[in-house]
């Protein structure tokens, strides 16, 4: 052989010297880090590499052992038994080498994901406040709130890996982090009293497509496999999925808050069927059941009737009706004209948390939704309006009850009056422009101060009596 041959040989030698070296170090997904939140009284998945056939023992702090081993190509993944909420602890990973995860706590684990109105700082934006923020952030030490931030990544390919850290509350951390998020988590920690961790995964300006996974576009949603050139990379179908969910999978959560819905407005349609499609796709690929996804309806928003925005409203509405565990937090009456990013995050929030702690944590005694249109009535010339999630009736807490609207056969919508009837029970709606009502519509336009509540305090969505179909055929 030639000089240059023995030179092929010696660098490729040192090449597979080296990648034997790298391999044979044992790694964890990057999600588990020191100051992890698991989540407590479940088999958490835990998983990494290592060298293949490689024997991995995991001794947990709270006094429980697992063990496995990789597989040919050096990947390995289990669970490990947690135990009830604590902390904190200690994990070492042994393998080819032993790792130790140092501050971990067992508590309540919720992924907050969406556009900018989940990904909006606690601090605010430039130019853009959040009301209250800056004593919630003076007052925001709590090592029992911890928070992982994923970094903006977009990939055409599934990723295993993403960065981030997880970070305990204070004054800086917190406020850098998700101010929904936060709000939310905050509620959480303060009523049961335990340990939550925070995972925020959002990016400004992205339409769902984007958060959802390509074999279920390609098989439910054919038109995104042709997307114009101009469209934006964080726009593109599932380029934030694979960059900044799928790392994630099967990290154990108890569940997901979400807040997006702007980016998908011009095909309302459309989303009332792809959202629902995002869900069904995360489930499936975390494989925990139907495991809680609560969401927050558009705000109120636009000196000018916005293309779309009432439908993205009704699609988020139909979601919550029609998918399993589902809910929805309405904010029609903290809206903001001239900003997409309404200012009281704190309510957007803590709507969020009544649904998680009334449902999945079953604290009594408290209303986590407002009222849902159940059914109308015609009498006359008049349309009454029954509703669910209003057990002590309704109010408009000396609002005037405007954003009304009634049609007869001809389908023609007409401004109308309301007022609520029967000891708070009933609402009753008319015009008389209207002779024959047929159906009623209410907050019918992109931006309203909404004025029907229940007794709780929480705002009806906007709504209308027609069925789906005609809602998004127009």
């Amino acid at each position: 052989m030639n000089k240059i041959n023995y030179k092929f040989l010696i660098v490729a030698l040192l090449i597979s010297l080296s990648a034997s070296f790298l391999n044979a170090q044992t790694k964890l997904a990057s999600i588990f880090k020191n100051h992890v939140v698991l989540q407590r009284n479940a088999e958490v998945a835990i998983w990494g590499k290592d060298t293949p056939n490689k024997n991995i023992q995991i001794k947990a702090g709270w006094g429980i052992d697992a063990k496995t081993k990789t597989n040919s190509n050096g990947d390995w993944k289990t669970t490990i038994k947690t135990t009830k909420a604590g902390g904190p602890y200690t994990i070492e990973i042994i393998g080819s080498k032993k790792i130790v995860l140092n501050d971990v706590l067992l508590g309540e684990v919720w992924l907050c994901g969406g556009q900018s109105n989940m990904a909006m700082k606690l601090e605010g934006n430039i130019g853009q406040h959040i009301e209250g923020s800056n004593k919630e952030i003076l007052n925001s030490t709590n090592s029992n709130i911890r928070f992982f931030t994923v970094s903006k990544t977009v990939s055409n390919v599934p990723l295993d890996n993403c960065k981030g850290l997880w970070e305990i509350s204070n004054p800086k951390t917190a406020a850098e982090f998700s101010a929904v998020g936060y709000f939310f988590g905050k509620m959480i920690q303060e009523n049961l009293g335990v340990p939550v961790g925070l995972i925020s995964s959002n990016v400004g300006g992205t339409p769902v497509q984007a958060w959802t996974s390509k074999d279920v576009l390609d098989a439910d949603f054919p038109e995104f496999k042709k997307i114009p050139k101009t469209t934006g990379e964080t726009k593109k179908p599932s380029v934030l999925f694979n960059g900044m969910i799928n790392p994630l999978i099967p990290f154990t959560i108890k569940g997901a808050i979400w807040y997006q819905g702007e980016g998908n407005r011009w095909n309302p349609e459309q989303y009332s069927r792809l959202f629902p499609a995002m869900i069904t796709d995360w489930r499936t690929k975390w494989n925990q059941g139907d495991f809680p996804f609560y969401f927050v309806q558009l705000a109120p928003y636009g000196n000018k009737n916005l293309e779309g925005w009432v439908g993205i409203q009704q699609a988020q509405l139909k979601t919550m009706l029609t998918v399993p565990n589902t809910g929805m937090a309405v904010i029609n009456d903290i809206g903001y004209k001239t900003r997409i990013h309404p200012p009281k995050k704190r309510e957007v929030g803590e709507r969020l948390a009544l649904w998680a702690l009334k449902k999945d944590y079953n604290i009594e005694g408290i209303t986590h939704s407002g009222p849902v249109f159940k059914s109308i009535k015609i009498e006359n010339d008049k349309a009454f309006i029954s509703f669910n999630e209003a057990p002590l009736g309704l109010a408009s807490f000396g609002k005037p009850l405007t954003n009304f609207e009634i049609a007869g056969d001809d389908g023609v919508f007409h401004l109308a009056e309301a007022k609520i009837v029967e000891k708070g029970k009933i609402l009753q709606v008319w015009s008389n422009k209207v002779s024959n009502p047929k159906n009623v519509r209410y907050g019918w336009t992109s931006y309203i101060e909404g004025s029907l509540f229940n007794t709780a305090g929480l705002p009806a969505s906007a709504f209308s009596t027609e069925s789906w179909e005609e809602i998004f055929k127009k």
